[in-house]
């Protein structure tokens, strides 16, 4: 993903119907709020999704950079999604941060519409929100929401997470931390340590790792790799001293990854963006280079 693509915050600012709610209510719970923001949408319930945005005072909604003119506008996108033929909807939270008690979300939103020009009459779409809550006496409300316009979800041949692990990334504080204790383990077992810059709002990041983890790669990646998690934080500029150092490229976009001998000497660093997009590769680009890579007494 490139950074300049992600939504960088809010500070600044056939199946039929009734099994819409279903889909919104996979998965375990996050944050609870959010699920009741869920449940509030999928079952049509203005009043009780009403009351889930601050009042006083009133929440601000916006659309890209345009603020919406009425909060009711804001209601009234989620509630006619079924009306204008979404029939379903997956959000999916990526990142849950705290600014000052608040908790700040970025949820990638994919839905599939009836559209007739379409292969099989419906279009997957996609789209990015991003929502501030606050705690208040009786409970939490939404001070401000973003979302971006929808877009065609181009799809991918690696398989995705379907509920993102939001401490997939750790502060990005411990990074020297985790990358010592990655180095050390790797030495133990014999093993290169693989160090994943990337960033908990970067949804390229949780496909690669989901990939990695999966019943395909899994046995490979852990019969050679120690697999470390690099976090570049919310601006993206975190830890760039770390990834100069071992020649990882950050500047084409995120994941980029870095190969280490258990001494810490690199062994291969991605410079130019070659896995920033998982819409581009495959399976055998990801094979290819845990192969390539591996220790050389597992050849």
């Amino acid at each position: 993903m490139k950074i300049t693509q992600r939504i960088l915050g809010l500070a600044g600012a056939g199946l039929l119907l009734g099994s819409f709610a279903n889909c919104l209510a996979q998965g375990p719970v996050p944050f609870a709020p959010f699920e009741d923001w869920k449940k509030a949408v999928a079952s049509g319930d203005q009043a009780a999704l009403a009351k889930l945005y601050d009042a006083h005072p009133p929440a601000v909604a916006q659309v890209g950079s345009t603020k919406l003119a009425k909060l009711d506008d804001e209601w009234k996108f989620w509630l006619g999604l079924k009306s204008s033929g979404v029939t379903e909807l997956h959000p999916k939270v990526l990142d849950i941060s705290s600014m000052g008690g608040m908790k700040k979300l970025l949820v990638r939103v994919e839905c599939q519409r009836a559209n007739g020009k379409a292969a099989g009459g419906r279009e997957n779409l996609v789209f990015t929100m991003a929502q501030l809550w606050a705690p208040q006496e009786d409970g939490w409300r939404i001070m401000v929401s973003q979302r971006s316009e929808f877009a065609v979800d181009p799809g991918r041949r690696l398989p995705q997470p379907p509920t993102p692990n939001t401490r997939l990334y750790s502060d990005p504080s411990e990074a020297h931390a985790e990358l010592t204790e990655a180095l050390n383990r790797a030495a133990k077992e014999h093993k290169r340590v693989i160090a994943m810059f990337g960033a908990n709002w970067c949804y390229d990041c949780h496909v690669l790792d989901t990939t990695l983890h999966s019943k395909e790669f899994a046995p490979l990646l852990e019969a050679n790799y120690v697999l470390v998690h690099i976090n570049i934080g919310e601006e993206g500029k975190d830890n760039n001293d770390m990834a100069a150092v071992l020649g990882v490229g950050l500047n084409r976009g995120i994941p980029s990854l870095g190969v280490l001998e258990p001494d810490g000497k690199v062994v291969f660093a991605q410079k130019d963006g070659e896995f920033e997009s998982t819409v581009k590769i495959g399976p055998e680009d990801v094979r290819a280079f845990l192969e390539k890579w591996k220790p050389a007494s597992s050849r």
